[in-house]
């Protein structure tokens, strides 16, 4: 399996505060059968204002990471990307490499939980049409979309990929992210799990125990978000993206772009 997005790197953001927890944890999570990890460091975020979260230093630690792997013998091959904090110069960060998985193809983008800023549709709009595809991070555990699933719906016509995070089908983040998160799955609308993992403690990988409950819900192809999905993403390939709009019909903003620049 593929874990895409967690914070192993220690000492770079809110993730892992040591080098012997990114290694217990990155041990943790190759004994439930992850054999790649795509690092997503903070990127943009009032977290990590303060750090250097350049492509170079970023590189440079992963490198650093994957030797002590090799030597601890710990059978992981980490993966360069970043989970990009929303502000409102998307498309003005969308050639940096660490941004955008190095290929410049996709963008993993998170929202603050408490607002989604109306200025997301256009922004996220016209980053698909640069050629960059928004993968938007745990939707589930925004509060408007706990209020509102259709904006999920509504990201998807849009041409995004959507991730959820391992642990909140869970119940680990929380009861109303657990709601979310199974209306998500059972609606099909999910592309992408990932552990979101901080530490080797409350939030440490837990890849395997999410997939098997996911399976014994009937969905069949939970496969291809742990490891077809996420290996196009390290690839820069395109990811096909069937769904069904099971909500209440209705018209939003990105089907009016759509209608009125005559795009299919």
């Amino acid at each position: 399996m593929i874990d895409f997005h967690n914070h192993i790197l220690p000492n770079v953001d809110d993730g892992s505060k040591s080098l012997d927890i990114s290694l217990e944890m990155l041990t943790h999570a190759a004994n439930q059968g992850i054999t790649d990890v795509v690092n997503t460091v903070h990127y943009q975020h009032p977290k990590v204002e303060t750090e250097d979260i350049s492509l170079n230093r970023i590189q440079r630690k992963v490198n650093e990471l994957q030797k002590k792997l090799d030597q601890n013998d710990i059978r992981i091959k980490l993966h360069l990307g970043a989970e990009v904090f929303f502000l409102p110069n998307l498309i003005s960060i969308k050639d940096d490499q660490l941004a955008t998985f190095s290929h410049g193809k996709y963008m993993l983008i998170e929202f603050q939980v408490h607002q989604i800023p109306h200025i997301q549709k256009q922004q996220l709009f016209d980053l698909k049409m640069s050629g960059v595809v928004p993968i938007i991070a745990h939707p589930e555990r925004y509060k408007a979309v706990q209020e509102n699933i259709n904006i999920v719906a509504d990201w998807l016509e849009a041409g995004c990929l959507i991730q959820v995070d391992a642990g909140s089908p869970l119940g680990y983040l929380g009861s109303k992210s657990k709601i979310a998160s199974e209306k998500i799955i059972k609606n099909g609308w999910c592309q992408l799990i990932g552990s979101d993992s901080h530490d080797n403690k409350n939030r440490n990988f837990c890849l395997l125990e999410s997939v098997d409950l996911i399976r014994s819900w009937g969905i069949s192809n939970v496969d291809e978000w742990v490891n077809d999905n996420p290996s196009s993403i390290i690839d820069g390939t395109p990811i096909s993206v069937d769904f069904d709009y099971m909500e209440e019909a209705k018209p939003n903003f990105f089907s009016r772009i759509k209608d009125r620049i005559g795009l299919s």
